[in-house]
């Protein structure tokens, strides 16, 4: 499945089209590489993604091309969410 695709999918981000700017931004990282949205994501990659001055840091455990709002949670797992360095010195 597309990377753009997982994150609209597994409601880690809400649009797709916001999923495909971030991605193209260089704000997603894929098993420690940073990955365009047409990247493969498969079981048991790891994800981070920049929101701002946040962090969050996730493990795929499923793929699935539909799912439920209340199964979405289930598609992944949350490693850390945290904030950035320049949100700290604040």
């Amino acid at each position: 499945m597309r990377l753009d695709k997982f994150l609209k999918v597994s409601r880690i981000i809400k649009r797709r089209t916001v999923a495909n700017e971030a991605c193209s931004g260089g704000r997603v990282t894929l098993n420690g590489k940073v990955a365009k949205p047409g990247a493969e994501v498969k079981v048991g990659d790891k994800m981070s993604i920049r929101f701002g001055d946040k962090y969050g840091h996730y493990e795929i455990l499923a793929i699935q091309e539909t799912v439920r709002k209340e199964g979405a949670a289930d598609m992944y797992r949350i490693l850390s969410e945290d904030e950035g360095v320049l949100a700290q010195r604040n």
